[in-house]
């Protein structure tokens, strides 16, 4: 056991590192803890004279006061930058044992010691304000900015002086303009130099400072400030302000406009569709009293057809929902969504239904180009081709049925195929195409090759003909047909 203990011993003794101890004025734990408590004192710094006898020494190791301190410390102090100071301070503040690396015009140590005989007061101050704040820049006196920085919110700013300087990205104090014609010529400044950005923060200057009734009344007569108010106006949303404005420049029909998209505003359905009711009777001009008219009636629709279709739903008593359920709600929908809903859901239903297509087709006069395009795709979806050949068929007055596609038969072709219609489906509306070579495009396209070979067969192009036949599956009836055709064409050339 005592041979345990002096082998302790010996390791305090012997080691490279020395126990810590209260009462060695050497240690650099206890010099760091005195140095912060000598920065953080200003009095006993400069009051404190003793210990004279020990050697001030700079961080590089030089004595203070020598010549080569003196070259060293300024040459650093000059060359060092500003951004560099900063990181050195901040990473100092985190542990005492950084301070060493930061560059600094006097020593750390002749501040630790109060040794200032070569120092003025003034210089030890602002040495100790970049020791103890992080936060403070030293500028050199060549480095400081102009007086002129400093003028931001300074009282003798004309209006032409701040807006441009406000074009310029500065601060600039507006409360100094307090009587109204200051004001107006400052929005006047404003206006002349074409910066969007300057009006509008003139405007709220003087929206905040100017009683409404007068603010209206010098914005009438300054259409340019105007328009830049309304428009913000819209913007923020602060729809009361803007119809006093509006209302002031007997501006009816944009009173009307801005209260009806007051309804975005409101979630609840049926107190939408009073909203709307509502709006029926407002100053609106003759085409948008109509659309306003059609909104409260789609939205009156779409009530009953929701309610209906949620109780089916829910029953399960319709085969149709329950293949293929509603993935959302029909209520604020369109009206050609609407209409999309009701022609997959509600097509074969009478005409006196308000969930008929065609009695949507016929309240809201709906075109026959959007129905039929509308319809085509609903009906196609469900992969309905039968609907699909009813849709498109016409009969005259003498009772002869003739294909007719409003949209185009090259459109029909397009949708269909997008719905993965069979061959013999697109083939049948590939051949009502009028133009030559967008059939045969559309033909090669989605491999309607019997619309290819009757194309080429009608343009006696025995070239192309021959051509397609390596397209075509060998020993296939397409191949047949296609030999039985040149067959008759060197037949016919030799007849």
């Amino acid at each position: 056991m005592s041979r345990v203990r002096a082998d302790e011993e010996e390791y305090w003794h012997s080691s490279k590192f020395r126990a810590f101890t209260f009462d060695d004025e050497d240690d650099e734990l206890s010099q760091l803890k005195e140095s912060k408590r000598t920065v953080n004192s200003l009095r006993d710094i400069v009051d404190d004279d003793d210990d004279d006898d020990l050697e001030r020494v700079s961080w590089s190791g030089e004595p203070v006061g020598s010549i080569s301190w003196s070259i060293k410390e300024t040459a650093s102090g000059s060359a060092t930058s500003l951004d560099g100071r900063d990181s050195s301070l901040q990473k100092g503040s985190s542990s005492y044992a950084a301070l060493p690396k930061q560059a600094s015009s006097y020593s750390l140590s002749s501040l630790f010691k109060g040794e200032v005989r070569f120092l003025c007061a003034t210089h030890l101050c602002l040495s100790l304000s970049a020791l103890t704040d992080t936060g403070v820049k030293n500028y050199a006196p060549e480095l400081r900015r102009p007086k002129a920085e400093y003028k931001d919110y300074s009282s003798d700013w004309s209006p032409k002086d701040t807006v441009r300087r406000m074009q310029r990205g500065k601060v600039c104090s507006l409360e100094r303009f307090r009587s109204l014609q200051d004001k107006l010529v400052l929005l006047d400044e404003a206006v002349a130099g074409h910066d969007g950005n300057v009006i509008t923060a003139v405007l709220i200057f003087l929206k905040r400072t100017l009683r409404r009734e007068i603010l209206f009344r010098e914005l009438e007569v300054r259409q340019v400030a105007l328009c830049h108010l309304i428009h913000f106006l819209r913007e923020i949303g602060e729809q009361k302000f803007l119809l006093d404005l509006l209302r002031f420049l007997d501006r009816t029909e944009e009173v009307a406009l801005s209260q009806y998209r007051e309804h975005l505003n409101i979630q609840d359905v049926e107190k939408r569709r009073e909203f709307l009711k509502g709006c029926i009777g407002l100053p609106f001009s003759a085409e948008d009293i109509s659309h306003i008219q059609d909104h409260y009636t789609l939205l009156e629709r779409q009530i009953i057809i929701e309610a209906n279709d949620r109780r089916l739903e829910m029953a399960g008593q319709s085969e149709l929902f329950r293949k293929y359920p509603r993935k959302a709600s029909i209520l604020n929908m369109p009206l050609v969504t609407t209409l999309f809903y009701s022609c997959f859901y509600h097509y074969t239903e009478a005409e006196g239904m308000f969930s008929s297509p065609t009695n949507l087709k016929k309240t809201f006069k709906i075109p026959d180009k959007q129905y039929v395009l509308t319809a085509l795709a609903a009906r196609a979806k469900l992969r309905a081709w039968g609907d699909v050949d009813a849709l498109l068929t016409t009969k005259n007055w003498l009772g002869y049925t003739k294909k007719k596609a409003p949209i185009g038969f090259h459109r029909v072709v397009e949708i269909l195929q997008r719905n993965n219609a069979p061959v013999q489906v697109l083939q049948e509306y590939v051949r009502l195409v009028e133009d030559v070579e967008t059939r045969l495009n559309l033909a090669t396209k989605y491999k309607c090759h019997d619309v290819v070979i009757e194309t080429y067969r009608d343009l006696k192009d025995r070239i192309q003909l021959t051509a397609y036949k390596s397209k075509v599956e060998r020993g296939s009836a397409e191949e047949e047909k296609i030999h039985s055709i040149l067959s008759n064409m060197v037949r016919n050339a030799y007849s």
